[in-house]
């Protein structure tokens, strides 16, 4: 069901601030000096988690959009899809300066002695090509190879469940929850396409 956007111009505005706020969190966590023992692997882990689940909910979009019918979903997937980008994106900057103190010669060697480093920074890779192609203008650019290009947002989400779990390595309960939530939505796809088949 189609809807009219000029109903529908709170919602850009209204996930564009609640995207915020896991922002807002940790900064005021930082100002109230509320990140545990070891604050700076607290702020690692808590930017990557934020990263995954704003990956998982981009993922969770398309499906929305066509068992519900409402568009709505699907007018801010690239808002979503940004915003998980820009969780990577502190993630990465919190590791380069709190945890190598921006020694940039470092990254190489972090990335060939530490396989979980080398798997992060792989699947960073992936989403800053999926952001760089994201504006409308490059989706007409590209045409088909743009769809190929981003279904390997399936494999960013592997690849940051994979990254997370190395590094949490004990309490694995929220790396299954990312893992079976992403699962689930993978099955739902092959399901669409397998379903497509049958019809043809």
């Amino acid at each position: 069901m189609a809807q009219n956007p000029a109903r529908t111009g709170w919602l850009k505005p209204a996930v564009f601030s609640t995207a915020l706020l896991p922002l807002a969190w940790l900064i005021w966590r930082i100002a109230a000096n509320d990140l545990g023992p070891d604050p700076v692997q607290e702020l690692a882990i808590s930017t990557g988690e934020w990263t995954l689940r704003f990956l998982l909910i981009t993922l969770t979009l398309t499906p929305l959009r066509q068992l519900s019918g409402q568009v709505a979903f699907v007018r801010v997937r690239r808002m979503v899809g940004l915003f998980t980008l820009f969780y990577a994106a502190a993630h990465f900057v919190v590791w380069l300066s709190l945890l190598l103190g921006f020694r940039w010669y470092a990254i190489g060697e972090e990335l060939l002695e530490r396989p979980y480093i080398s798997i992060g920074f792989l699947a960073l890779l992936i989403l800053i090509a999926l952001g760089v192609t994201s504006p409308r203008a490059m989706v007409r650019r590209m045409g088909k190879n743009w769809k190929r290009l981003h279904r390997l947002i399936y494999l960013a989400a592997i690849l940051a469940i994979v990254h997370l779990t190395w590094i949490l390595r004990t309490d694995l309960s929220e790396a299954v929850l990312y893992g079976s939530i992403l699962a689930l939505l993978f099955g739902y796809r092959l399901w669409r396409r397998f379903g497509r088949f049958r019809k043809l």
